[in-house]
């Protein structure tokens, strides 16, 4: 019998490891907080506590009547079932195995053989079979929560760890006396402006960019020590924020001298709760800034503008429709090939005409910021022009390709948000062709996540000839908004995920369609 039950326990600890693993996913995707685990354990109780689990409740059953073998067998079964038959749905991002990572499991897997001791001697020394059982019932169910106790066991080694890492980027940057520091945040438009920057300034200076979405504390930090060298001139930094603090302290690290606010909307709403939270949290790029720095601002943004910062440095404006700022983008042309406009600005030293590959409004304002800072720097006409005309778009940011057996494709599908997906639509409702989109929805809204994709749903109405939405539950508030516009219902198609959305794309089977791809939600929001 004990013989048996050791096997048991064994099985138990195999199983375990999967689910583990996935656990360990999902807080790694919810960037290693307890508070954003938990609630998205609360909103996903049938992933923390699987059927798998509730079987658990048979054998558990059988412990209680004093029939411990008959226990034991149903509790192995239902670990080599979990074994055998365990879901491997594909990962959109899959588990990063960092150091941190592995810390963390280590931490995880001390406690469980703990846990597994303490059964082992309880059915070895004393063949107390039933509360052997019911630890080991208990510790399956409540794995999240052992999850959780060992990133607040560890949480003390990880902090000692980031803050050497901290000091040594920042003595790296004070140290190089000829680089100077460029900092970027908006809500949305932040990281095509980056790369938009460095495309531009790259053709006149040694420059050093966070690589693709890199904009945490952690992420630049990362950067700077791995990357940063003596010969840089030239250090772009994006700044991304989900609670108030967070900017400045990118700011702390990095001593930037320029800062540029592409836009503020309504995005994150789950922590920061009011637009007000928002624009001071972005504002604190600007109010870091020492008296001889400058801020480049979107003058057409009312978000931007109507916020009035404690700030002493320069402020440089750009926009399309202010006519007033400082630089003025016009005569705006969206062709096959792109964009052409023309750029001028008050002082009257700039008059010129602009191409780039990019296509949309958003993508003008983002051109717009980086020639506005360029210019300051006295970058050379000639080098502004060659660099907007070679700026490469963004890998899932209005990306132009093609895709699905030939068809055009705007993949638009990183991180979606309420100005820029209308602003998409717009630029797919100017295109030729059948027009599809391909959503499912935008998140991290808070109580307006529904009023916002209703909206979203509207606009999709008077843009697409059809429309693909991803996910029944998370798209309900666009099916609304088509719904209030008489979209026709042979016209709207609710796939179960991304790959049955596919698979309907090629059925249509329309030689001149043009996608949309808008926004693609995280694992975490899978149904």
């Amino acid at each position: 019998m004990s013989i048996f039950l050791t096997i048991t326990v064994c099985l138990w600890l195999v199983y375990l490891g999967f689910r583990i693993r996935k656990a360990v996913h999902m807080l790694q995707l919810n960037s290693y907080r307890n508070s954003r685990l938990y609630r998205w354990m609360n909103s996903n109780w049938k992933k923390v506590i699987t059927v798998k689990d509730w079987a658990l409740i048979l054998p558990l059953i059988f412990l209680f009547l004093g029939m411990e073998l008959v226990a034991f067998i149903l509790l192995s079964l239902v670990f080599i079932i979990g074994i055998v038959f365990r879901s491997d749905k594909p990962e959109k991002k899959k588990l990063a195995v960092t150091a941190r990572i592995k810390r963390l499991i280590t931490t995880i897997s001390i406690l469980y053989f703990i846990i597994a001791g303490v059964a082992l001697a309880l059915i070895w020394t004393q063949e107390s079979y039933l509360i052997a059982g019911i630890l080991i019932i208990i510790s399956v169910t409540c794995l999240y929560f052992v999850l959780i106790l060992a990133n607040v066991i560890n949480a003390p080694i990880e902090n000692s760890i980031k803050n050497y890492y901290y000091k040594d980027a920042h003595n790296m940057i004070k140290q190089a006396n000829n680089l100077s520091t460029i900092g970027i945040t908006g809500s949305f438009g932040k990281t095509s402006t980056k790369f938009i920057l460095d495309t531009i300034l790259s053709s006149h200076f040694n420059t050093l960019k966070t690589p693709e979405s890199y904009n945490t504390k952690i992420g630049v930090t990362i950067t700077v020590r791995n990357s940063l060298k003596p010969y840089h001139d030239i250090f772009i930094a994006e700044m991304g924020a989900k609670e108030s603090g967070n900017i400045k302290e990118i700011c702390e690290l990095v001593n930037h001298k320029y800062a540029i606010i592409t836009a503020i909307g309504e995005q994150h709403l789950e922590t920061f709760k009011t637009l007000e939270n928002i624009q001071k949290t972005k504002y604190e790029i600007v109010e870091s800034l020492p008296s001889d720095g400058i801020a480049f601002l979107n003058k057409d943004d009312v978000n931007i503008m109507s916020y009035k910062p404690n700030a002493t440095c320069k402020k440089i404006y750009f926009g399309i429709d202010q006519q007033d700022a400082d630089y003025v983008a016009s005569n705006i042309q969206f062709h096959h090939r792109g964009t052409t406009f023309s750029v001028k600005n008050k002082r009257g030293d700039l008059n010129a005409v602009f191409e780039t590959k990019l296509l949309g409004k958003h993508n003008v304002y983002n051109i717009l910021a980086a020639i506005s800072l360029a210019w300051e720097l006295n970058v050379p006409l000639n080098k502004l022009q060659l660099g907007v005309k070679k700026i490469q778009p963004v890998k899932h940011r209005m990306e132009v390709r093609k895709g699905f057996g030939g068809l055009s494709v705007i993949d638009d599908s990183f991180n979606s948000n309420p100005t820029g997906s209308r602003l998409a639509l717009e630029v797919l409702k100017s295109m030729e062709g059948y027009k599809i989109l391909v959503t499912p929805g935008m998140i991290e809204l808070g109580d307006k996540q529904y009023e916002y994709n209703k909206k979203f749903g509207s606009y999709a109405a008077d843009a697409c000839d059809y429309v693909i939405l991803v996910g029944e539950k998370q798209t309900e508030p666009i099916q609304d908004g088509l719904k209030e516009k008489n979209y026709p219902a042979d016209q709207t198609y609710i796939a179960k995920d991304l790959n049955d959305a596919i698979g309907h794309i090629q059925a249509i089977a329309k030689q001149d369609a043009i996608i949309l791809l808008e926004n693609d939600l995280p694992d975490t929001y899978n149904e």
